[in-house]
């Protein structure tokens, strides 16, 4: 279980490295759902996500001969990205394992960064794939969601939304892992004890909402969503676990309702979110999330890497 002090410890890390994210109000959107929303615009962060808050405070722990020996990770794109471009910081080779339907352009920019990038299987078959290339090679591992650091690191986006918007009653986050939502609801409920941290996640890729029904973290045999950024085909123990004490309550949408969010958020807030940094608005659209009029909202725009043939094809 992480504490408040490592993400203090990690902000300490990532300082002056990566951008102070901005939170932007949306008064339609709010009229929309009845109160008044922020938006934490994560896509204006390097390398267009969170993603390298974690890598960053998992870089700074590892020793010389860790980071001699090359990097791995298994990434559906942004923390691909996030990771390509913090070992080239450090002078370290990085290999990143991404399922055969990634999205080219992250497939492209993470290769843009120095990373060699294999495409394997679905994205189960890839996680098995990363871990079978990790043992070959005897490379390091930069999880995507299960490591402390990591989830220290994404856990300052919740620090910084209690700096910006001192008065939030609500935090809503997509789900993909767990480890923004995690980070986030331990940096908020410290600092703002009465604040509710909601997860959300797609109908086709629910295992953190599997895995609060079971009492444990499940695995997926499949995952199908058009939010790639929110696809692993499991929770960790790890995750799971911060997510049952920090979390008030996880709820599902639909692709559907994520693109509905995402033209919205285009047209009247001028933010390119790809589907992952959609979701959070589009539970909030389609009334997942309880709602007050004297609510105060922070949802997180998480990445904004989405290729434009793509967007065509959603939209």
């Amino acid at each position: 279980m992480i504490t408040f002090d490592d993400i203090r410890s990690a902000q300490q890390v990532i300082a002056g490295q990566l951008h102070l994210t901005p939170v932007f109000s949306s008064e339609m959107l709010g009229r929309r759902i009845g109160a008044r929303l922020m938006v934490k615009a994560e896509l204006f962060q390097k390398t267009g996500s969170f993603k390298p808050r974690g890598v960053l405070n998992k870089l700074r722990s590892l020793s010389d001969e860790e980071k001699a020996r090359g990097l791995i990770t298994i990434s559906a794109g942004n923390h691909a990205q996030a990771l390509a471009w913090g070992a080239r910081q450090i002078g370290a080779a990085c290999t990143v394992v991404m399922h055969a339907a990634a999205s080219r352009s992250k497939v492209a920019a993470a290769e843009g960064y120095g990373a060699t990038v294999v495409l394997y299987g679905t994205p189960p078959e890839a996680f098995a794939k990363m871990d079978e290339i990790r043992v070959e090679r005897n490379l390091t591992l930069v999880h995507p969601f299960d490591d402390p650091l990591v989830i220290a690191g994404q856990g300052t986006v919740g620090a910084e939304i209690a700096e910006q918007v001192p008065d939030v009653t609500k935090i809503v986050v997509g789900v993909g892992g767990g480890g923004l939502i995690g980070g986030i609801a331990v940096a908020a409920k410290h600092l703002r004890p009465g604040v509710k941290v909601y997860g959300v996640e797609p109908e086709g890729a629910s295992s953190m909402v599997q895995s609060r029904a079971a009492g444990h973290a499940v695995r997926l045999e499949k995952v199908e969503t058009i939010a790639d950024g929110l696809a692993p085909p499991y929770t960790s123990d790890l995750t799971f676990e911060i997510a049952r004490k920090f979390v008030d309550d996880v709820v599902l949408v639909t692709d559907d309702q994520i693109v509905d969010a995402m033209k919205l958020l285009m047209m009247h807030c001028k933010l390119y979110v790809e589907p992952a940094g959609a979701a959070a608005v589009a539970a909030l659209l389609s009334g997942k999330i309880p709602v007050a009029a004297d609510d105060v909202i922070v949802a997180v725009a998480s990445g904004g890497n989405l290729d434009l043939d793509r967007l065509k094809v959603i939209l």
